[in-house]
């Protein structure tokens, strides 16, 4: 019996080990196809692109930002982050399953509301930093020396700005506590006659064991640091800081990013809004990505709202949402194309593509858009209701209320009628005649 198990063992080894060793390859090969595909496919953020979507942020504390950007590789753990921290406090955020780096942004409230509120930009910074990690860390850089350059960017008691190989570097002034600087990036860039700084701090925040990352300018990229190399800002925080094994882990040595976050779509619509550096960028180029994402089969969504996602299979059904004359019972106006908008035909991009300088032809009336002339008016009893004008009925009523509000004429009396069939009135009296 012993003997034919392991006859038939080794006959089971012999047949499925190269099936299964065919198996693995072509899995390899098709991964290795779609990582392909997903990197053709994505379209890279221009330097100006990335100088806007980075100039909100370029001036934080460079441990700060590090979290930041790693943070934004995670859209949706930052919504569900920034719903816990609101209904709760900062208390329950490090026994959460979110990434650390989510839970180290969740410790400054102001910064993970911010990066919630503009969910569709930061999903673009993490596209960023996914496949473009260098070029982000250049374009703070940029953004950074220029601020410098414009003598907005200096020493002060909550922050300290250092130079290393050409290289511009933000840490912490003071050993225990944050500041998360606050500024118009329309103007921290540019040189200009402003009265008094331009940056402001509010409160001091708590600099604690999840502050574990940092930004290797050199390499351009962030590390994971551990509280261990020292040096800079981390000799002088390390003593005040209670090092937890939640923040401080053999196994953040590799910086962990959610590269899914390519496949999330993006509205480019809002991304216009962050054009305070280079005010002539658009995101077309970029609109491509979301056409990828349909081919990973991931459902493109373009709502302003996001908790407008939510679809009514019901009113599907009957009814076509798409359709744009729905508009016009929603209490506003359809808006209008930008063909036909002056502010919009005196830009030189339109007025260069005589195709959008065009005109756009209204479409005609629907049938069941009331004319501007009325039709004459019918008789109340007619049975052609779609002639029914209401004014002349409101003029009839009124004449009646008038007619109603007359008193009556006076009318003779009229003999009472004697005849039988009913109760008649006594005769009058003879009392006080004369004979």
């Amino acid at each position: 019996m012993r003997k034919f198990l392991a006859v038939s063992l080794v006959f089971c080894l012999m047949v499925y080990a190269p099936l299964s060793s065919v198996a693995m390859q072509y899995q390899d090969q098709d991964q290795g196809q779609y990582q392909d595909q997903d990197a053709s496919s994505y379209q890279a953020f221009s330097p100006e692109q990335l100088d806007n979507l980075l100039a909100p942020i370029a001036l934080y504390p460079d441990p700060l930002l590090a979290q930041v950007l790693l943070a934004a590789t995670f859209p949706d753990q930052i919504d569900e982050a920034a719903r816990e921290v609101r209904a709760h406090s900062p208390d329950v955020i490090d026994g959460e399953s979110w990434d650390v780096s989510v839970k180290a942004v969740a410790h400054y409230p102001t910064v993970l509301y911010m990066m919630d509120d503009k969910i569709d930009w930061t999903t673009s910074l993490g596209q960023a930093y996914v496949n473009q990690s260098t070029d982000v860390m250049e374009s703070v850089q940029r953004l950074r020396a220029q601020a410098r350059d414009a003598g907005n960017l200096v020493t002060n008691q909550q922050q300290e700005v250092v130079e290393d190989g050409g290289n511009v570097e933000i840490w912490p002034a003071q050993p225990q506590v944050i500041y998360v600087p606050e500024y118009n990036p329309s103007i921290v860039y540019f040189r200009g006659g402003f009265a008094g700084g331009v940056i402001a701090f509010g409160v001091g925040l708590a600099i604690g064991a999840w502050l574990n990352h940092d930004c290797d300018w050199r390499e351009h990229r962030v590390f994971y640091h551990g509280w261990e190399h020292g040096g800079g800002w981390e000799e002088r925080s390390r003593p005040y800081v209670h090092v937890t094994n939640v923040y401080v882990n053999k196994t953040y040595i590799n910086v962990n990013v959610n590269r899914t976050v390519v496949n999330r779509t993006v509205n480019y619509n809002n991304l216009t809004r962050y054009n305070s550096v280079h005010r002539d960028v658009n995101y077309n180029n970029v609109r491509v990505n979301n056409r990828a994402a349909v081919q990973n089969n991931v459902r493109v969504s373009n709502d302003v709202n996001r908790n407008s996602n939510v679809n009514n299979k019901i009113i599907e059904r009957n009814i076509n949402t798409n359709d744009p004359r729905l508009n016009q019972y929603r209490g506003y106006r359809a808006e209008q194309p930008v063909q036909n908008r002056p502010e919009v035909q005196n830009r030189p991009e339109v007025q260069n593509r005589p195709e959008m300088n065009r005109p756009v032809q209204q479409p005609p009336p629907r049938q069941f858009d009331r004319p501007n002339n009325p039709p004459p008016s019918n008789p109340v009893f007619n049975t052609n209701r779609g002639a029914f004008d209401p004014r002349v009925t409101s003029q009839r009523g009124q004449q009646s209320r008038v007619q109603m509000d007359r008193p009556a004429p006076m009318r003779e009396a009229q003999p009472m009628n004697r005849g039988g069939g009913g109760r008649s009135n006594p005769p009058p009296s003879n009392q006080g005649r004369r004979r």
